[in-house]
C-alpha cells in the first residue's frame, strides 16, 4: 500500500466499529498494523470479519458497500467492516498478514497467489468480466494504432501486482512485446489517475468506472481496449474473465463455514437486487461521494458497467480456464490447481 487507507467504511449491523488503520504494506511487503484486532468468532454471538476492498468508490466493487447500505450484512447475522484501499493487490497483502479476514478483488490474484505457495479461494463471484477499460491519451491518438504501438509507454496501474497491471501486461504481450516493454506505474484510481494523466505522468491507463468516463469527460483519454462489456471482453480476453470476487484463505474457509455462508447469503442477495433494480434506484442508496461531484455522469457509468455483475454469485463454467489462460502468457501458472482458486459450496446454498 505504502500509504494510510484513504476511507474507513462500516458494513455493521447499524454498530459503530473502531478504525481500522493499515500501513507499511507495499507490494513488496506484507507487514500490516490494525488498532482494530481481528476477532472473528462464529460460534458466541454475532460474527465479526473484516474485508479490506480494493476501491470502495469503484463501481466494480459495489456490491460490497450496496450490502451494507440496504441492510443485508445484518440480515445476515454478520458484523462486517469494509477497509478501503486503492489496489486489489494491497487487500491481497493484508488477508496473507492475516489483519483482515477477506479480500474484495479480482479473482486471479488467487491463481497467481497459488504460485507462490499461498491458496485462496474465492467464496462469491460478483462479475464475469474485468469492468476495466485500457485508456490512451488524446495526445496519442494518432500513434497508438495497435497493441504493438505500446511498446515503450508508460501505463498506469492501481498498483504493481494488481489485476490492472496484470491486465495491462496481457494487452502488451498480447500485442507480440515483451512484459518488460512496457513501465507499469502505481497511480491509483480516480482523481491521482487523472492528475497523472493530466500531468503527463502515464501515457495510458487500465482502469474502471467511473474514472474512465471522467477521463473521457475531461478529453484526457479515449477507451482503446475494451474489458467492460461482455462483447469487449470475448473480444479482448478470448472469454469471460472472473473479476470481482470475495476471495479468503482455504484454512479461513475451513474453519468458519458458517460466517462465509452467511456472507454469501448477503451479496447473492445484493446481487439479485442489483439486477431488479434500476441504476438511479441504485446510486440512490450509495454515498454522495461515490459521485465524483457528478452524479448523472455516475449513474451513465453505472448503466454501462451493471451486465458486468452475476445474478447469483457462481463462478460460471470455463471461466477460471480463460483466467488461466490469459495470465499463462506472463505467469507461471500452468500448474495451478483451479479446483482450489473458487468454489461455489456457499452460493449453491443460498435460498
Amino acid at each position: 500500500m505504502g500509504k494510510t487507507m484513504k476511507r474507513l467504511s462500516i458494513g455493521v449491523s447499524g454498530m459503530a466499529v473502531a478504525a481500522m488503520l493499515l500501513t507499511g504494506c507495499s507490494s513488496n511487503s506484507s507487514t500490516a498494523a490494525s488498532s482494530t484486532p481481528k476477532n472473528t468468532s462464529s460460534t458466541k454471538g454475532t460474527p465479526k470479519v473484516s474485508i479490506m476492498v480494493g476501491g470502495l468508490e469503484k463501481i466494480i466493487y459495489l456490491p460490497y458497500m450496496l450490502a451494507e447500505k440496504l441492510g443485508y450484512y445484518k440480515d445476515a447475522g454478520v458484523t462486517v467492516t469494509l477497509v478501503e484501499e486503492s489496489a486489489g493487490q494491497d487487500a491481497e497483502l493484508a488477508l496473507l498478514a492475516g489483519q483482515v479476514d477477506g479480500a474484495g478483488g479480482f479473482y486471479d490474484h488467487t491463481l497467481d497467489l497459488q504460485t507462490k505457495g499461498k491458496k485462496v479461494e474465492a467464496v462469491v463471484t460478483m462479475a464475469d468480466v474485468p469492468g476495466e477499460q485500457l485508456m490512451v491519451a488524446n495526445r496519442l491518438k494518432n500513434k497508438v494504432k495497435t497493441l504493438a504501438d505500446l511498446k515503450g509507454l508508460t501505463i498506469g496501474v492501481t498498483g504493481l501486482g494488481s489485476s490492472t497491471n496484470m491486465l495491462a501486461s496481457y494487452n502488451v504481450v498480447k500485442g507480440g512485446n515483451k512484459e518488460s516493454d512496457y513501465k507499469p506505474l502505481p497511480v491509483g484510481a480516480g482523481q491521482t489517475l487523472i492528475a497523472a494523466m493530466q500531468n503527463k505522468r502515464i501515457d495510458a491507463a487500465v482502469t474502471s468506472e467511473p474514472t474512465a468516463s471522467l477521463l473521457k469527460n475531461k478529453h484526457l483519454a479515449y477507451t482503446f481496449v475494451d474489458m467492460n462489456s461482455k462483447e469487449g471482453t470475448e473480444k479482448a480476453l478470448g472469454g469471460r474473465y472472473a473479476a470481482t470476487s470475495l476471495y479468503m484463505t482455504n484454512d479461513y474457509v475451513k474453519a468458519h463455514p458458517d460466517v462465509v455462508q452467511k456472507l454469501a447469503n448477503a451479496y447473492v442477495r445484493t446481487l439479485k437486487w442489483m439486477s431488479t433494480h434500476t441504476p438511479e434506484e441504485i446510486a440512490d442508496k450509495l454515498p454522495e461521494e461515490y459521485y465524483a461531484g457528478d452524479k448523472a455522469l455516475y449513474i451513465q457509468a453505472l448503466k454501462g458497467q451493471l451486465p458486468m455483475f452475476t445474478t447469483d454469485g457462481k463462478m460460471p463454467s470455463g471461466v477460471p480456464e480463460n483466467v488461466k489462460k490469459i495470465l499463462s502468457s506472463f505467469k507461471p501458472v500452468q500448474n495451478v490447481d483451479l479446483s482450489q482458486t473458487y468454489t461455489n459450496d456457499f452460493v449453491n446454498k443460498v435460498q
